[in-house]
């Protein structure tokens, strides 16, 4: 089990991952893992031109699972990892897109951390107060985000009724007033 730990992301099987050599070449890498079995490390380290990794379907039992290597990465795609919270995406700090679509995600405290953020794609999550796009709008860069399939599409908070009156995208808007596409309408559009 000892051997399995440590040989899961070494450079030798990044080198079989990707078919390189010379790990610096890579610059984007599409793969699915299961953090409950067998850790990442620090495999950030042997990837120092990394940009984009796409871990869609993997099973995550958490973003601390990526280990904090991986502040170089502008790109992360992360959707139906059975996520349900965002502990240490703080420490991808160049982050420029995240894709998290479809996990259990609730709490946004943990993007404010993310200056760079342009694109946040949130789908089909659990985002069930609209007070959580405050979070968001302290993503001074952020630009285009995806919320539909989230309750506060359908009213403010877990709590309240449903309003007839009742505009996510409005209300969005005020939280966040830089944001230039919300569900992939120009976000003026309410």
């Amino acid at each position: 089990g000892e051997l399995l730990v440590d040989e899961f992301l070494s450079p030798r099987k990044l080198k079989d991952l990707t078919g390189v050599d010379d790990l610096q070449q890579v610059k984007a890498l599409e793969m699915r893992v299961d953090t409950r079995e067998n850790s990442l490390g620090s495999f950030g380290v042997y990837l120092p031109n990394l940009r984009e990794l796409k871990l869609n379907n993997s099973l995550l039992v958490s973003v601390r699972d990526l280990g904090t290597t991986l502040s170089h990465l502008h790109v992360l795609w992360m959707a139906r990892c059975g996520l349900s919270d965002l502990d240490g995406i703080s420490s991808c700090s160049s982050l420029r897109e995240l894709y998290i679509a479809y996990n259990n995600i609730s709490d946004l405290s943990q993007l404010t951390w993310l200056e760079h953020l342009k694109v946040l794609d949130l789908e089909g999550n659990n985002i069930e107060d609209i007070n959580q796009m405050l979070y968001l709008g302290l993503c001074g860069q952020l630009r285009r985000l995806t919320v539909e399939g989230n309750l506060i599409c359908l009213k403010p908070s877990a709590e309240s009724a449903e309003e007839p009156d009742y505009n996510y995208r409005a209300e969005v808007k005020k939280l966040i007033p830089h944001l230039e596409y919300l569900d992939d309408i120009p976000a003026s559009q309410t």
